[in-house]
């Protein structure tokens, strides 16, 4: 995942190849996992390189999961070839949030403070849990810290990169 400040936001991962038609299977990172095929073109990037546009010529739900096609990848030899690639959108692709919401991708290495002012660590990611989100936060150690805004987040502040929580170092 990206910070705020960069171009791309990463919404998935490439898996293996599907078939023999060049279909791939995904790994997606957004809530709804159809909600990916909302935003095209999609940008991929391999081993660091630079990022890629691509389209999605056909994609349908499959398992828990999503299996695409992408123009141009006609065979399982050429899908293989993706298989790891992350998957991005621009944030200009993304929907406006309100006020206070935020993208994972905003929130992925803030800095950690709690109410005393002690720094817990960086924010390395983030899951769902159902009943709430966490942040992993790693220091010293790791934290998982429930992402309750106004409970437990007291404030998230990307201007200065901290999210500000109510939690104690144990």
């Amino acid at each position: 995942m990206k910070n705020a400040n960069q171009a791309y936001i990463i919404v998935g991962k490439i898996g293996a190849a599907y078939g023999v038609h060049g279909w791939l299977k995904i790994y997606v990172y957004t809530e709804f996992d159809s909600s990916i095929l909302d935003y095209q073109p999609w940008h991929l990037q391999q081993n660091n390189g630079p990022w890629t546009p691509v389209n999605i010529e056909s994609a349908r739900a499959h398992g828990k999961g999503l299996i695409v096609k992408l123009t141009g990848i006609n065979s399982p030899e050429e899908a293989r070839q993706l298989t790891g690639a992350l998957i991005a959108v621009t944030r200009s692709q993304l929907p406006r949030l309100k006020e206070n919401e935020y993208y994972w991708s905003d929130l992925i290495g803030l800095t950690v403070i709690n109410k005393n002012g002690a720094t817990l660590g960086k924010v390395i990611y983030l899951m769902a849990t159902g009943s709430n989100d966490v942040l992993v936060v790693k220091g010293d150690r790791e934290h998982a810290i429930p992402y309750l805004p106004g409970k437990v987040v007291t404030r998230v502040d990307l201007d200065k990169q901290e999210i500000h929580v109510d939690w104690e170092l144990l």
